[in-house]
């Protein structure tokens, strides 16, 4: 099956040339594709943070093929694949990056090691695969190469840890998942969870540096500017964001730090 597009998600940002070297080999090959960049803007080497925005954003873009390339262990015995997805391919590393992505896409059929010398550019790079592997496979995959060209069958591919989610009677414990670029903070957590924890109207926020009392409500204007709201974004998991400003600042919240909400102390 070929396809119309490829889409791009890295950590290479947008200083060096590296997005660009990615885009040409893919002109190259198949200029006639269309590429979507989801974002180079991943933090380095955050690879839970890549699988996110690559699941968020894959299920609403055309049927394609998504290279995604956040990839601390490059040149190392890590596998380089092409995922099978129900509706899609990915390409990448091994390293658990492409598996949100592909459930969400409908759930993993197969995947292939990329190993044919062939379907790469002739001279690989041992800290440069996104040029060199990946997105002469991307190219490749969207031009109709059937994914069990590349190599053998993986059966085995790496997952991530599930981030860590508790709900308690009165306090829900969740770690971070992503902080976007205004300062909102993702929670692993779900409403479902927070309704398993009974936590209703007002709640307490608590990093390890702070706690901030904080609204559950439906966007960021339900809340004065400058106070916090905890809502469900647009991808369906719960968010701490400030009105007109950043939560992670005032919280001090990262990626893969918890995040404990419970009854706020002034809740009548």
């Amino acid at each position: 099956m070929a396809y119309d597009w490829i889409s791009v998600t890295t950590d290479y940002g947008l200083r060096d040339g590296f997005v660009a070297a990615c885009h040409g080999v893919i002109a190259r090959l198949a200029p006639a594709v269309r590429v979507i960049d989801v974002t180079h803007e991943v933090p380095p080497q955050d690879i839970r943070h890549g699988a996110m925005a690559l699941a968020q954003t894959a299920p609403f873009l055309p049927a394609s093929v998504h290279v995604a390339v956040v990839d601390p262990g490059v040149g190392t015995a890590r596998l380089g694949v092409v995922v099978v997805a129900g509706e899609g391919l990915l390409v990448g590393p091994d390293n658990g990056l492409l598996l949100p992505a592909a459930h969400a896409l409908g759930g993993v059929r197969a995947a292939y090691e990329l190993a044919e010398p062939s379907l790469r550019l002739p001279v690989t790079s041992a800290t440069f695969h996104g040029r060199d592997v990946f997105a002469p496979a991307a190219a490749h995959l969207a031009l109709g190469v059937e994914p069990s060209a590349f190599g053998d069958p993986v059966t085995d591919l790496v997952a991530m840890p599930e981030p860590f989610v508790a709900a308690f009677p009165g306090k829900l414990v969740s770690e971070v998942l992503t902080v976007d670029h205004f300062g909102n903070v993702q929670l692993a957590a779900t409403p479902a969870d927070l309704e398993l924890s009974g936590l209703a109207g007002a709640v307490s926020v608590h990093s390890e540096r702070v706690a901030v009392t904080t609204v559950l409500g439906r966007t960021f204007a339900d809340v004065p500017a400058g106070a916090s709201v905890l809502y469900t974004d647009s991808a369906g998991r719960l968010a701490v964001a400030v009105n007109g400003g950043s939560a992670a600042a005032v919280l001090g919240l990262g990626p893969a730090q918890e995040c404990t909400i419970t009854s706020s102390p002034t809740a009548s």
